[in-house]
């Protein structure tokens, strides 16, 4: 087996691994599908074009995670300079109820949230992940994680309280 098709097939099982948790996490971050589409395409050239050592598979998987919340705050910072909505964005923004169903108030609400509360909830309730993975993945302690999940729920319940 050629070097060549060894990649291939290593880059095949990370994408099927990791494609939908990224795209969950990236449409957490940005309102439009296709946003998070490019934000999830940008993460695996990054992947392919680095080849980063990875000490185990929760090594990549903390990588591939920071990569795509630092790629949604580019696009954040590139989209910031837009002042008006373009008339298919209007149609977009309307169907987020459809895309989202009742959990669009949810979604969001998340979205207000402080980057570093909105991340915990998301790996830990919506992606399953245990407490010491979301620690392991964020860089931090598991009490900083017990933390920013408590707050983050006080947070979100005060939002969704406000928006009735």
């Amino acid at each position: 087996m050629s070097i060549l098709h060894k990649r291939k097939n290593d880059f095949d099982i990370v994408y099927d691994n990791y494609a939908d948790i990224l795209l969950r996490l990236s449409l957490s971050y940005v309102k439009h599908r296709e946003d998070a589409e490019d934000v999830v395409q940008d993460v695996f050239v990054s992947y392919i074009n680095s080849s980063p050592f990875f000490i185990d598979e929760e090594h990549r998987k903390a990588w591939l995670l920071k990569v795509t919340v630092n790629k949604c705050r580019d696009l954040a910072r590139r989209n910031s300079v837009r002042t008006g909505v373009s008339y298919d964005e209007i149609g977009e923004i309307a169907s987020d109820d459809e895309m989202y169903g009742d959990s669009a108030e949810l979604f969001d609400a998340l979205r207000k949230l402080p980057e570093q509360y909105r991340l915990t909830i998301i790996l830990h309730y919506l992606e399953g992940f245990s407490v010491e993975e979301t620690a392991k993945s964020q860089s931090v302690s598991v009490s900083a994680v017990k933390m920013r999940l408590s707050r983050g729920r006080q947070m979100l319940k005060e939002l969704l309280e406000n928006e009735v």
